[in-house]
């Protein structure tokens, strides 16, 4: 576990603990520090220097995070003035630390619109406080430049792109939140984000109250499933994921956050023992593993209601699966759901839907799924 501290905390958090009132200050204030903790999150990591915060990302990159232009930093270190005004989110998984923080103000670029839900980032663009700066490995230098970030937040992939961007001088900060095996990992590079905005308090406090509820209903199911594979009344349900595109299927591996969330959530996942985030697979490897699965978890940008008559017409062996003879296909469509847009931080959220499909009893009847539900 690591532990750090030098969250800034406005006076009105000391007024609140004390049963007084007043105004928040502005996020320059340094009146009191509170602790954070990175507990989940492996690809970040933060520590305290003579008034500095220096933060880690992967091994090769080190920002050195201060609220002064002339303080000394550590040689190896990036030095950033936070907060920062202005910035370039590259994905959905970083647009969603900012739209949970209520920080968009301080987007001013996005790489596209496509499948984009919120109303107020859409508003954004077409008001042109947001630029498109095109995508991966096509970005447009001149859109960027016209932004003015004071930082990019950048996801590393094989398309890059980003020398381009490096020799205009702005500060290239990788958010490796896609990296992470642990949902609760994921979300909690909120807290990275919220150190370069000046909102460290509020993304430690939404962070915590993600955590519990994760924590919680995962307990809840373990002490269930404990209890009915003890009187051996119960086995887990087993659970497959994903569909051909392409000619090939890719399978999560047992490392993967979804793996871990269908093993929080009370199942078995059927290629659990695969030490891999992912795979490439044929069809017919698949349907060795997974043909008599219980359930049968997908994920798609269906042009209109999918059924199980377009799963067929997909692929007319899919028919073969035991969990699409049963019909117990668990289904969620990116076109009807800001999917990528806000799970990152609400892996809770995720859990709870799967937790109802899995073992309705541990949750409440009138439970309304958000993301995923049994495909009618």
């Amino acid at each position: 576990m690591k532990k750090i501290s030098w969250i800034i905390v406005t006076v009105a958090v000391m007024m609140a603990c004390s049963g007084q009132s007043g105004k928040v200050a502005d996020a320059d204030s340094q009146d009191s520090v509170i602790s954070m903790e990175v507990k989940y999150a492996t690809f970040f990591n933060v520590r305290d220097s003579a008034g500095v915060r220096l933060v880690d990302i992967g091994r090769k990159d080190h920002f050195a995070l201060v609220r002064s232009d002339d303080t000394p930093v550590p040689d190896g270190y990036t030095k950033v003035r936070v907060p920062i005004k202005s910035t370039i989110c590259m994905t959905a998984l970083q647009l969603s630390n900012f739209t949970v923080l209520q920080a968009h103000d301080v987007v001013k670029g996005i790489t596209g619109t496509k499948n984009l839900f919120n109303k107020d980032i859409r508003q954004r663009v077409k008001d042109g406080s947001i630029v498109k700066i095109g995508m991966e490995g096509e970005f447009d230098t001149e859109l960027i430049l016209a932004a003015n970030p004071d930082v990019i937040f950048i996801s590393p992939s094989k398309r890059g792109g980003y020398d381009a961007i490096k020799e205009t001088g702005i500060t290239l900060v990788p958010h490796l939140g896609y990296k992470e095996l642990d949902p609760l990992g994921q979300a909690e590079w909120v807290k990275l984000v919220g150190m370069f905005i000046g909102k460290e308090r509020e993304a430690t406090v939404l962070f915590d109250s993600v955590e519990q509820r994760y924590n919680e209903l995962k307990s809840k199911v373990q002490s269930s499933t404990a209890k009915d594979q003890s009187s051996k009344s119960q086995d887990l349900p087993t659970v497959t994921s994903g569909e051909m595109h392409y000619g090939t299927w890719h399978a999560v591996g047992g490392k993967n956050y979804l793996a871990q969330i269908f093993r929080d959530a009370g199942a078995r996942y059927v290629i659990d023992d695969d030490e891999t985030s992912g795979e490439n697979l044929e069809f017919e490897k698949m349907y060795a593993l997974a043909a008599n699965a219980d359930y049968w978890r997908i994920l798609n940008s269906y042009p209109g209601d999918f059924s199980y008559d377009a799963l067929k017409a997909s692929e007319p062996r899919n028919e073969l699966f035991k969990a699409f003879k049963e019909r117990k296909v668990i289904y969620c469509n990116m076109k009807q759901q800001a999917y990528y847009e806000i799970t990152p931080v609400e892996p809770d959220v995720l859990l709870k839907d799967f937790v109802a499909i899995f073992h309705p009893e541990l949750v409440e009847p009138d439970y309304e799924p958000k993301y995923y539900r049994l495909l009618k």
